[in-house]
């Protein structure tokens, strides 16, 4: 049958496809609009299901701040190109708005990513880019600022007990600049302290020296690490001068908690040649 030009406008204006996807899925829907959206629907889902496998490490984190309390979301994609897209921004704005809605849910990550799914799949086949809704986080309290760098790829929230929201803000582009583990060196994992310590024991051994001053050798390297890592012993990064902890007492600050967040951060990134890739673009 004849497919009229105004009908696969219609459908490229409802689903953003190309005009030649368009086309024929309205000629495998004798042209009916609406069978024709539920076609490409389903093959959105069999297309969303090939590109789930892969990795998307690129992406935005957004933030707001709501009844007492910061949600952050991290949406991945697989280029920096469609991290800018803006569809792909309109998705990251709608599935922070549901995780705003739904915050009070337990689990609010798998909430959210069921809320978002057809919206999600859609955008899999429009862009044609794996999308997945990776982290949701919140952060509580009375004083609260959150600092989200430029790229949109780096994000920290500060919640205070004492102090003003002015501090707080200087406190999370602290955070974001140095990347803390915890607040204080006693909130380090046994676990972390120990194999900190064996990895400077292996570092001393070679070192022809006592093993009194091979001890105090390593104890330095571990305390230098602990600090290094603990938000209060970092030098401040507005004043190196002054410790974190010597700028929060002298703002009449104290922090009760602190995240930070970066995009594709632990997501291992498989290595393939050009041969490898190109087929496996083939395939999908």
């Amino acid at each position: 049958m004849t497919i009229k030009a105004q009908d696969v406008k219609a459908l490229r204006e409802k689903t953003g496809l190309g005009m030649m996807e368009c086309k024929k899925a309205l000629q495998e829907a004798d042209g009916n609009l609406d069978d024709a959206i539920k076609n490409l629907r389903k093959s959105s889902a069999l297309k969303a299901e090939k590109k789930a496998s892969r990795t998307a490490v690129e992406g935005v984190i957004l933030s707001k701040l709501s009844d007492k309390e910061i949600i952050f979301v991290e949406v991945n994609c697989e280029t920096d190109f469609v991290a800018k897209d803006e569809n792909f921004v309109s998705f990251c704005n709608e599935t922070l708005n549901t995780a705003i809605e739904h915050s009070s849910k337990k689990d609010l990550l798998d909430e959210v990513s069921k809320s978002m799914e057809d919206q999600r799949m859609s955008l899999v086949q429009k862009i044609g880019e794996n999308i997945i809704i990776r982290k949701i986080e919140k952060v509580s309290g009375e004083i609260l600022e959150s600092y989200i760098h430029s790229n949109k790829k780096i994000a920290a929230g500060v919640s205070l007990q004492e102090g003003s929201k002015d501090i707080a803000k200087e406190i999370a582009m602290h955070i974001a600049a140095t990347n803390p583990l915890v607040i204080s060196p006693e909130d380090l994992d046994e676990s972390y302290i120990n194999s900190e310590r064996e990895i400077f024991r292996s570092q001393v051994e070679k070192e022809n020296k006592p093993e009194e001053i091979r001890e105090k050798m390593i104890e330095g390297k571990l305390n230098k690490q602990l600090a290094d890592v603990s938000l209060l012993k970092q030098p401040f990064v507005k004043d190196p001068s002054k410790t974190v902890e010597v700028f929060l007492s002298e703002s009449n600050a104290k922090i009760s908690s602190f995240i930070r967040l970066e995009v594709g951060e632990g997501i291992e990134v498989e290595k393939k040649d050009f041969a490898e890739e190109v087929q496996s673009q083939l395939e999908s």
